[in-house]
């Protein structure tokens, strides 16, 4: 065996791993983001399409309040950059989930508007309602006059 086909067998191998390293990452990131959209719409209330978005949780001191929208926001944007990250070429991962998934945590202008109109569109509330069912969940109400 030549030293050139000892490199080819060499670099052959460290291929074989790379690849099998980048679909465990892959697959990894791909459970971990249907995990995470699961946790998200379990979550939600039933009457969460029926209630006013701009109320406030005064149920908790001001503090909690502030803390707990710290945190949603900076793990929105981590969530956000990660995604970025894992969609750029040659990165494994489910960058456009992920993101979608830091937008969600987001405060943003509107935001509560659009989800809520994506929201009730027939097949993605019968999408919603079937991964709530899928986890014991009653399924979201649909909104009045809808």
């Amino acid at each position: 065996m030549t030293p050139f086909t000892s490199e080819l067998i060499s670099r052959a191998r460290a291929d074989r791993v790379e690849i099998a390293i980048g679909a465990v990452v892959f697959v990894v990131s791909l459970l971990a983001s249907i995990a995470a959209v699961a946790l998200v719409v379990c979550s939600y209330p039933v009457d969460y399409l029926r209630s006013d978005p701009g109320v406030v949780d005064l149920d908790r001191p001001r503090w909690q309040r502030l803390l707990r929208a710290i945190g949603k926001n900076a793990l929105g944007v981590v969530l956000v950059l990660i995604g970025i990250v894992l969609s750029l070429p040659g990165v494994p991962g489910q960058g456009l989930l992920t993101i979608l998934i830091g937008v969600t945590l987001l405060d943003l202008p509107g935001k509560q508007r659009f989800e809520r109109r994506l929201m009730t569109k027939p097949a993605v509330l019968a999408g919603i309602n079937a991964v709530r069912a899928r986890f014991g969940r009653e399924p979201l109400l649909p909104p009045l006059g809808a």
